[in-house]
């Protein structure tokens, strides 16, 4: 089999058809002045510009933007209304506040969703980033100019009829028949999650009330439906499978490659299961076997005497072990309490399947296969497969970038960046798992991204319909400009760069571009815009064909 052919595929939301453009059309960064107003006076800053594709509002705009304060979401919303030259919208009807955050360099950052009587447009995100001092660094995100006041609709839906016509959609049905409540620690796990929200959806130059439906479930085929149903009529305006595809307590293990690891585990009746509580979480870190089934979540992995040395039960020690060090490094290093920063339990199922060549996040937990023997081992035996996998939750539940086109091949990309940052041996993806009889090669490599028929300069971008836009494809440019900046200034001022990047600036439709500003941000933010690091993350993007 060519190597680089099987891919460790992501997810990302439905990706709106107003950003799926050829590399030729997308936006591009530049330096100019831009007037701007401030009390009665006109501002004329240097900043960074980054334009949206339709050029109605720039995407990302970074420099000194104010010279007064800002210090609440009123006065925040006033500075944009004071701008609808710039912005061509109205702030205070149109921007609904979803977070305001204070972060560790005393930065404020203001989440907004652009929304209509209250009802978020889907995906159309805005930001406001200030100072300690509170005057305004940074404004980006993707939004929508000139925005109808009300949205005409006569809502006939309800969620769960919008729910109905999302499964008729499909051709499924929910299967829901493995629910039962966990042993301890936990909540009831069920085989299927449904969920609906209300969003403006716009359907070409219209502005529609939808049910933005999600269908999650393993069988007959792993799904992450991402369903918008007209709460009008309620016929389906957009489709799409977002699912995730890819592919430690007091106890002792070996894992896939035979290497001996400590585990915390969790005694209980006397049988002791790989379920972690030694973590500052609120829930856990725990490891399920679906015994070569396919339903899940499956039953605990359970031992007798708590040495998991069977050649079987190495695929769960790798996902128990692996699982508590990427929760480990996002802690440590970048503070975050799990995927959602909010503590959520971290859960793992292995044996999925029979000779299962793949593993993939389905929005609730992470699936691992078997593998052939040949193309794949169990792939939770590499530390940056399950890195990977688990910062698609992080982005998910950040940055939500988009799964097609750019957008998309930035997610893939940010999850091999923190691949490597969990795994900093060589710069291959997937090495510990793939084609066990061969040695030294990988799925893609960061260092080399032609070595497994990926571009590393946009001169060599893939303009194509197929995979959500080239997303396995094309993430070999970003992926390349990581390897640039981190060989540049070093693993740990990069990893801060990136994690800053993608969960302060990203927004759902960030492109190569916007990747672009949003690190040179984060590189401001950290070591200033005249630093060293700052310069290099320039270079390294400049050395991609990405300006």
């Amino acid at each position: 089999m060519k190597k680089g052919v099987i891919a460790l595929l992501s997810a990302g939301l439905l990706f709106s058809s107003a950003y799926q453009a050829a590399a030729a059309n997308e936006p591009g960064t530049k330096s100019q002045k831009l007037v701007l107003h401030e009390n009665s006076q006109t501002l004329t800053p240097q900043v960074q510009v980054t334009t949206s594709k339709d050029k109605a509002i720039p995407s990302f705009i970074a420099g000194k933007l104010s010279k007064g304060t800002y210090h609440t979401e009123k006065e925040v919303l006033a500075f944009i209304d004071s701008n609808k030259q710039l912005f061509q919208f109205n702030a205070s009807h149109h921007l609904t506040l979803v977070t305001k955050e204070k972060d560790s360099l005393g930065m404020t950052h203001y989440v907004f969703n652009q929304s209509i009587n209250g009802v978020p447009v889907d995906g159309a995100v805005f930001m406001v980033h200030t100072d300690k001092q509170g005057r305004i660094m940074a404004i980006n995100g993707d939004v929508h100019a000139n925005l109808p006041e009300n949205v005409k609709s006569s809502k006939k839906l309800t969620g769960i009829s919008a729910i109905r016509a999302a499964w008729k959609h499909i051709g499924e049905q929910p299967k829901k028949e493995n629910s039962k409540p966990l042993a301890f620690k936990g909540a009831k796990v069920s085989d299927t999650v449904e969920k609906s929200k209300l969003v403006i959806l716009k359907d070409q130059n219209q502005y529609k009330l939808a049910y933005r439906v999600a269908l999650q479930f393993i069988d007959p085929y792993p799904a992450n439906w991402q369903v918008y149903v007209d709460a009008a009529s309620g016929k389906v305006l957009k489709s799409f499978n977002a699912v995730n595809q890819d592919g430690p307590t007091s106890g002792s293990g070996y894992g896939v490659l035979g290497d001996y690891k400590t585990l915390n585990t969790y005694l209980s009746g006397g049988t002791y299961y790989l379920y972690d509580t030694t973590k500052a979480m609120s829930g856990v870190i725990e490891t399920y076997t679906a015994r070569n089934g396919s339903s899940l979540p499956g039953v605990y992995s359970t031992d007798a005497d708590n040495a998991w040395n069977s050649t079987s039960q190495g695929a769960d020690v790798d996902a128990n072990y692996y699982a508590g060090k990427v929760y480990d490094y996002y802690k440590n290093t970048h503070s975050r309490n799990s995927f959602d920063n909010a503590g959520s339990t971290i859960r793992s199922t292995v044996h999925y399947s029979s000779g299962y060549n793949n593993a993939f996040w389905n929005g609730s937990q992470m699936v691992y296969g078997d593998g052939d023997g040949q193309v794949f081992r169990p792939l939770s035996g590499a530390l940056d497969v399950v890195a990977h996998e688990l910062t698609h939750a992080v982005t998910e539940r950040t940055a939500g970038l988009n799964y097609s086109y750019q957008s998309g091949a930035l997610n893939e990309s940010m999850s091999d960046v923190f691949g490597y940052f969990l795994d900093p041996n060589d710069w291959l993806m997937g090495e510990d798992v793939y084609t066990p009889g061969t040695a030294g090669d990988g799925l893609r490599s960061l260092s080399n991204p032609k070595l497994y028929g990926q571009p590393d300069h946009m001169s060599g971008y893939v303009n194509t319909s197929s995979d959500n836009g080239g997303v396995h494809t094309n993430s070999g440019i970003p992926n390349k400009a990581a390897y640039n900046t981190i060989t540049a200034i070093g693993k740990a001022k990069a990893e801060k760069i990136y994690y800053r990047a993608l969960t302060r600036y990203m927004t759902p439709s960030t492109n190569f571009s916007g990747a672009r500003a949003a690190l040179l941000s984060a590189a401001a933010d950290l070591y200033g815009n005249t630093s060293t690091e700052y310069n290099a993350v320039k270079t390294a993007w400049t050395n991609v064909g990405v300006n």
